[in-house]
């Protein structure tokens, strides 16, 4: 018997590698028993943040806004899902939130890129991957749901 998913924690950046994520969260939402939750953690401004992201979104209104415009782009009408907000610290908070719904798998999107910059900031996939006692789905930027010929996925389990 397959492994049913109850609750799928998908931590979203606005960006274009969320969208991936976002996709592949919902084909492993079971409609009637799953509920994926998108979550946007709103970082407090620093000069690593403004490097990084240079429009950060500075509010959870504004933030919950934009994950409902993601939420009705991306996901079809039948795949349940909620919105969670939070501000502080993305890795720390992703995994946070992944204790308290408490969630089943955190799926989330890689960046793919390294260089001085990620060298100097870290990844915040990595420190989730690290840090978090549930298991974490990291989606590689160009990753399907549809997976042609394969799916590029990393998975760690708690």
């Amino acid at each position: 018997m397959a492994k049913t998913f109850d609750k799928i924690l998908c931590p979203i950046a606005f960006d274009r590698h969320s969208a991936a994520a976002i996709r592949f969260g919902c084909e492993l939402v079971e409609p009637g028993t799953s509920t994926l939750y998108l979550l946007h953690v709103v970082s407090i401004p620093t000069i690593q943040t403004v490097l990084i992201e240079p429009h950060p979104i500075l509010t959870e209104a504004i933030a919950g806004r934009e994950l409902e415009k993601i939420a009705q782009q991306h996901l079809p009408s039948e795949c349940p899902y909620r919105i969670v907000l939070r501000s502080g610290d993305p890795a720390s908070l992703i995994v946070a939130v992944a204790e308290e719904l408490p969630a089943d798998l955190i799926v989330m999107p890689t960046h793919g890129s390294r260089g001085m910059l990620g060298l100097i900031v870290g990844s915040v996939a990595e420190r989730v991957v690290r840090e978090a006692r549930r298991p974490v789905l990291t989606i590689q930027p160009g990753t399907s749901a549809a997976g042609q010929g394969g799916v590029p996925i990393r998975i760690r389990s708690a």
